[in-house]
């Protein structure tokens, strides 16, 4: 017997702004996990990022019932995270936010390590670079969004978009420098 098709959540949204709660909570167990990752690597530390993502639902619930849907409802609770996220940033003294991914590493066999600790390098320069050419990086790079939704999110032109991913990886090499090279064990 086959599962019905997923309520696309363009749907749900309307009926969420209607006041379907449960349309709602579907759309909240749909789209946490995505939100809080983005939200994770913008500001770096877990409390932080579960902080923008309660905000960001509660500004999306507010909000629903203008949302004109013009744009893709994930590509909107993208752009909610994101500016929560960058609030928040703004708000705090300037840190290097530390890796809270790098915790739950289990040392292993020789490979694992030190392909783990490559990763956490990776996650700590990306964490060091401005916000400007962090968010464009995470969105495209993490999340997989495409070139046009992530210029959506941001509100840029495409052009604009990959100048600001092109000055983000640049930046991000310079940071490595030779403390990484891919493939290398």
């Amino acid at each position: 017997m086959r599962e019905p098709a997923p309520v696309p959540d363009e749907e749900l949204a309307a009926r969420a702004a209607a006041g379907d709660d449960g349309a709602f909570d579907t759309l909240v167990r749909r789209h946490t996990a995505r939100m809080y990752r983005v939200a994770l690597r913008i500001t770096g530390s877990a409390s932080e990022a579960e902080d923008v993502v309660q905000e960001a639902w509660l500004s999306a619930w507010r909000a629903l019932p203008g949302f004109r849907f013009e744009s893709a409802v994930s590509t909107w609770l993208y752009r909610v995270t994101t500016n929560g996220a960058l609030r928040q940033v703004r708000r705090r003294k300037p840190t290097v936010p530390l890796d809270e991914g790098d915790a739950g590493v289990v040392p292993g066999p020789e490979g694992y390590v030190v392909s783990a600790e490559q990763v956490g390098t990776v996650l700590r320069a990306i964490a060091e670079l401005d916000v400007g050419q962090r968010i464009p990086l995470i969105l495209r790079e993490f999340e997989g969004l495409t070139y046009d939704e992530v210029a959506e999110v941001l509100e840029v032109s495409v052009p604009a978009l990959r100048a600001r991913l092109h000055r983000a990886r640049v930046a991000l090499l310079a940071k490595l420098g030779d403390n990484f090279r891919p493939g290398e064990r």
